[in-house]
């Protein structure tokens, strides 16, 4: 069976360009990048190189990046090193009911320890309105965290508006960008955000490396102690593979994003195309402009969506029914909840995100799957 991958947002498949920038540094330059010797410099010498590659995706400058672990990671050191850092209990944090998990959780942990946390709402469309933030904010307001673009169903978000809106009351502001980087334009310098969170395998680079952007001139929060790596802001022995890996992900990701996006784009408006017009009730949800080119959220009514989903993927069509962090939770997607959607609206959606290797053949013949499917489940 030819199988079909529509599942990007939960993550992406290796470049092989990407794995073969890493196989050297994962047979015969193994140094450790914090040794002086020449095995040590060979390692920290395609760091340098990584670094400069992964700040030139976002518009920043090399010495604003701290390696981590992922995006999650990356989350949780800006939420929670903010607290720990500039922070006591009482004070708040701003952020938003769609957030990734890695926000959710780091907030209400932050909540248990006696900070208080505000919920910008949304609308219909999953955005939130810049002109409501600044009414959250007061004097003990330490953070803004508000995600780019969302990984269910792909709204992007004003950040440059509320980034000048959380600046202009003094507050620090972080965006998680993992769903946008690699698949719209980002410049930090122009967003005027202070923190911002990237992760590899979400555009076609290894699994279990990421990367924060922290604003030059600002102290450094940092959530994993130990020794001086990074700079003192993240400790820990490089994982030095993953880091060339990542690096090289973002410079292919950069020069491939217009041909990239605009390539999505038409696979995802054919996709939706052909099942709003071949399966009767189904909806797309999200904002239809302010969207990533990639992803598509549509509602079944009446249908169970994992149950479509699995029969999908028995036809050989990866899909997803929301967030891959939540997959194994059977419960209505927040992120449709918080856009005003009903338990059992929130209940029916399928999220397609599509990839560069995704091609028009695929997409037919998922318009042609899911039509016959819904059909069949509602006569049963």
């Amino acid at each position: 069976m030819e199988r079909i991958y529509f599942d990007n947002n939960a993550t992406t498949r290796l470049a092989p360009r990407v794995l073969r920038a890493m196989m050297p540094y994962l047979e015969n330059r193994f140094g450790n990048a914090s040794s002086l010797h020449w095995f040590g410099q060979e390692a920290r010498r395609g760091m340098d190189l990584a670094r400069q590659r992964v700040a030139d995706l976002i518009g920043a400058s090399p010495e604003e990046i701290v390696f981590t672990s992922g995006g999650t990671e990356a989350d949780n050191q800006a939420v929670l090193g903010v607290a720990d850092l500039s922070g006591r209990p009482g004070c708040k944090i701003v952020t938003t009911g769609i957030e990734h998990q890695a926000v959710l959780s780091s907030c209400r942990h932050l909540e248990r320890k006696g900070f208080a946390v505000s919920y910008l709402p949304v609308d219909s469309e999953g955005r939130i309105d810049p002109a409501a933030l600044a009414g959250l904010l007061d004097e003990d307001t330490i953070l803004v965290s508000v995600m780019f673009a969302n990984n269910e169903v792909g709204a992007i978000q004003p950040v440059r508006e509320a980034a000048a809106v959380a600046r202009s009351k003094g507050v620090l502001f972080h965006t998680d960008a993992v769903q946008a980087a690699g698949r719209i334009p980002i410049d930090v310098e122009a967003l005027g955000v202070d923190f911002l969170s990237v992760s590899g395998h979400k555009i076609h680079g290894p699994k279990g490396i990421g990367a924060l952007f922290v604003r030059r001139g600002l102290t450094s929060p940092v959530l994993i102690r130990g020794g001086h790596h990074e700079r003192n802001r993240r400790a820990g022995t490089e994982n030095v593979p993953a880091i060339v890996g990542f690096g090289e992900a973002c410079r292919l990701s950069k020069e491939r994003l217009s041909e990239t996006a605009a390539a999505t784009r038409m696979l995802r408006d054919r996709l939706e195309e052909g099942i709003l017009a071949r399966t009767p009730g189904a909806r797309v949800n999200g904002c239809p402009q302010n969207r990533l080119p990639n992803t598509s959220n549509i509602s079944f009514p009446g249908l169970d969506s994992q149950l479509l989903a699995i029969n999908l993927d028995l036809m050989g069509i990866a899909v997803s029914t929301g967030s891959a962090c939540q997959s194994e939770v059977r419960e209505p997607s927040y992120v449709l909840m918080a856009m005003g959607r009903t338990p059992e609206d929130a209940s029916d959606c399928i999220r397609f995100s599509l990839g560069p290797e995704n091609t028009a053949s695929e997409v037919d013949r998922a318009v042609d799957a899911v039509a016959g499917l819904a059909e069949e489940l509602r006569k049963e």
